[in-house]
């Protein structure tokens, strides 16, 4: 089988010691791509050489919600200016979106849509995080017309709102959520969704799977959020870890293991 991490924090400090060798357990479960979001402007020099240091790296760009307040103006320029030079192996704007349990959404809202506005400029995917705000992203993306491929990353929610998104071509990232047997609307929301809408992702070193501490979980789970889908839907692993890749290639237009991008 061939995995992708669609979104995976692997420039964190909790791999610093242990990076090389989660990796090579990763691709020992089929892993051939990883991607690696950016979160504030002081760590993207680190995304992008983290992710370019191994052939299945790739990344994105972008201001997270949680660190807004150490940004200004300048920093949505250089944004601009690193996306519009589409260097190699740069995928999407992103990690950016709204939390309603950490700042204020007022805070964080011009934030959002300046990532989308740029996204949507530079036709260039986008990486969104929605916690408790799924109904507000949707009707933020609405507003903007939005039509290109974006990703509702660490899906938590019901079936209606994650069909509302869908409808506007987003897809829906399926991690560790999914693998605790509490989290019963998550997974009836990915058993029932379009099955070309899902993509699989870790989060790491966050949202980790049952059985995994918290802050420990690593790529080398993905199998595991695999094999708890795959019960979900019905399919075999074999069946299902295909389509996958397939979706998760459309939504980045990038083919694992190649260095370059496709051209928009």
């Amino acid at each position: 089988m061939q995995l992708v991490d669609a979104h995976c924090h692997f420039d964190f400090p909790e791999f610093d010691d242990c990076r090389d060798g989660e990796l090579a357990k990763a691709r020992a479960t089929g892993l051939v791509g990883l991607v690696i979001p950016g979160v504030r402007q002081s760590d993207w020099s680190r995304v992008r050489d983290t992710a370019l240091a191994f052939p299945e790296g790739a990344y994105c760009l972008g201001i997270h919600p949680w660190y807004v307040g150490e940004h200004d103006a300048g920093d949505l320029e250089l944004l601009e200016q690193l996306a519009s030079d589409h260097p190699e192996r740069f995928l999407a704007i992103g990690e950016c979106g709204l939390d309603r349990l950490r700042g204020t959404l007022a805070e964080q809202w011009p934030w959002f849509e300046a990532q989308a506005g740029l996204a949507a400029r530079l036709d260039l995917p986008l990486v969104i995080h929605s916690v408790r705000t799924h109904d507000e992203v949707h009707g933020a993306l609405r507003r903007l017309n939005w039509n290109g491929p974006a990703l509702i990353h660490g899906y938590s929610g019901n079936y209606q709102q994650a069909a509302k998104l869908v409808e506007l071509g987003c897809s829906i990232g399926v991690g560790g959520v999914i693998t605790h047997s509490r989290a019963r609307k998550t997974r009836d929301a990915v058993a029932r969704l379009p099955l070309e809408a899902l993509v699989l992702e870790t989060d790491a070193p966050d949202m980790s799977p049952q059985g995994v501490g918290a802050g420990r979980n690593s790529p080398a789970n993905l199998g595991q959020i695999l094999s708890v889908l795959a019960e979900l839907r019905g399919l075999s692993e074999q069946a299902l870890a295909p389509i996958l890749l397939e979706n998760v290639a459309a939504l980045y237009r990038w083919q694992p293991g190649d260095v370059s991008v496709k051209s928009r």
